[in-house]
């Protein structure tokens, strides 16, 4: 049965930190690009970061680059969003998906809230 768990979302300041995890099991995790995904409340869902299989290459939205941070530890069947100088502008359901030819899942989301 696949799964991603997504954890680590909360309510933090504006300039605060987060580190979001998301954790896979049920498939080969390693030939999965994974991706962290987002949406406000009224607003269509849009790509944050995507990290290939073997992590050599990151792809960020120019809205969070040189803020946030994807990695992947393939020992650990986890990718990692590490969010840094964050933004009331941030908040969204942030979800992570797994991607691989016609294969395609999703995690429930965790939500991250950016105010004072």
């Amino acid at each position: 049965q696949v799964q991603l768990v997504e954890s680590g979302g909360g309510l933090v300041q504006p300039g605060g930190s987060l580190r979001l995890s998301c954790t896979a099991s049920g498939f080969t995790f390693s030939r999965y690009r994974m991706s962290w995904f987002r949406q406000a409340p009224g607003k269509e869902r849009e790509l944050v970061a995507r990290i290939t299989g073997t992590g050599g290459i990151t792809n960020y939205a120019d809205s969070v680059k040189g803020r946030f941070t994807i990695a992947r530890d393939n020992a650990k069947n986890t990718v990692y969003l590490e969010m840094n100088s964050l933004k009331p502008e941030d908040t969204a359901v942030y979800s992570c998906n797994a991607q691989a030819t016609v294969y395609n899942y999703w995690g429930q989301g965790t939500q991250v809230t950016v105010s004072s």
